[in-house]
């Protein structure tokens, strides 16, 4: 493993590395909108049979245990797409670029695919890092980024939809269900990089304002594999509960050090917001059985959207493959798109854009529906603990979509943190 770690200064020069060069545009209608002659001659060819689309995820790196089954999702949902006739009567090609766990490679192939591939749209990203350092490519370019993965929130971009759950739909009911399990005491773990870092920040306001309070805060460079003074803080530090924002393969060395020190789910539970199913494969169960987790799907979530989604992924990847929330909002993220552009009657990101609103799909995790103004989702929270034959199973939930709140202005406490 590479040890990787994030730093203000890497994620600029990543940014800052994009060259100056043309907006995206459709053939009829453009997709993207330039400002001056240097903008001219971008498309995205539709004038055929085929579409280009991209699909920007890591394929190799640390990240990389969470991501390639995110890209096999993204397959999947074009297949079924083209399987049932396209998009507005156009095939869809995919793309795909390796973002390779490293945020100025991520920006390059975001510019390589608006430019080069000319693609209609980009699926994909996973660390708030690499969306960081993609934003202002989607944004110079006006070309739309489609990101699938939870998030801290406290973002908003015109060119960014996010399919996964904001702060208010993840993070505030994960805390919520620990005030009421009596678990008011956290240690904090994370990776060090803008997700934990702001994660934390809007965990230590909640805790200051719910009776509950942060005795210990500890952060590992992504990729890290060395976890036992972390450990053995939070281990001394009277916790009753940890808030696990550890992301990649750094959750295998910290989860087999947590029970190395003798830590278990039922002395002190973890929860985790980037673990999903697999992860806990990846793992291993022994390891995880009994912890928590907070997303807004699981592979055992009911229904019958869900078990045609898993049966489909099963069938196109092998046979007790499991399914996960990243995986699932990645999926309903291109069928999600290919609504909009049918609504829209066009790939034109403006028009695209203004269709979104109110777009309803019956999605695994069951209904969602597109906020336009915020170009979030609304979503179903929901808890779940690692069981020992690897799933993991649903213990609450919000009893309905979650209206999107990425700046957590219902909150009185948050109001700082904007």
């Amino acid at each position: 493993m590479s040890g990787l770690s994030i730093s203000r200064r890497g994620l600029l020069a990543g940014a800052s590395a994009i060259g100056a060069s043309a907006a995206l545009s459709a053939c009829g209608a453009r997709t993207g909108s330039g400002t001056s002659s240097d903008d001219a001659g971008v498309e995205a060819d539709t004038s055929g049979g085929t579409v280009r689309i991209g699909l920007l995820n890591s394929l190799s790196g640390t990240m990389a245990i969470s991501e390639v089954t995110v890209h096999n999702s993204l397959l999947l949902a074009v297949k079924e797409i083209n399987a049932s006739g396209g998009v507005l009567g156009k095939k869809l090609k995919a793309v795909s670029q390796d973002g390779a766990s490293d945020w100025p490679t991520f920006a390059e192939k975001a510019e390589s695919l608006i430019k080069e591939d000319k693609v209609a749209a980009t699926f994909g990203c996973w660390t708030s890092a690499s969306r960081k350092a993609v934003k202002p490519v989607f944004e110079k370019y006006r070309s739309p980024l489609f990101y699938p993965v939870q998030y801290e929130g406290l973002e908003q971009s015109p060119y960014i939809f996010y399919i996964g759950a904001t702060t208010n739909q993840q993070i505030v009911p994960a805390l919520d269900y620990l005030k009421k399990q009596g678990l008011t005491r956290l240690a904090l773990v994370g990776s060090d990089y803008v997700f934990p870092r702001t994660a934390n920040k809007i965990i230590k306001a909640y805790a200051k304002a719910n009776g509950m309070k942060v005795v210990t805060e500890d952060y590992a460079p992504l990729g890290s594999t060395e976890f036992s003074t972390i450990v053995n803080e939070v281990k001394g530090s009277g916790a009753d509960a940890v808030f696990n924002t550890l992301n990649g393969d750094s959750n295998v060395a910290f989860f087999k050090e947590y029970k190395s020190a003798g830590m278990t789910a039922k002395s002190m539970p973890v929860l985790s917001v980037s673990i999903a199913e697999e992860e806990v494969k990846s793992i291993g169960t022994q390891y995880l059985e009994g912890q928590l987790t907070a997303w807004n799907y699981y592979q055992t979530t009911p229904g019958a959207a869900n078990t045609a989604f898993v049966k489909a992924y099963q069938g196109e990847y092998g046979a007790g493959k499991p399914t996960s929330d990243p995986m699932e909002a990645a999926y309903i993220s291109v069928h999600l798109w290919k609504e909009m552009v049918e609504k829209a009657n066009s790939f034109d990101i403006a028009k695209v854009k203004a269709a979104s609103d109110g777009i309803t799909f019956d999605a695994p995790e069951g209904r969602v529906t597109v906020d336009g103004a915020s170009q979030h989702v609304h979503k179903t929270a929901r808890i779940g603990k690692v069981g020992a034959d690897g799933l993991i199973t649903e213990v609450w939930n919000s009893g309905g979509p979650i209206k999107p709140d990425p700046y957590l202005k219902g909150y009185d406490w948050a109001s700082s943190l904007s």
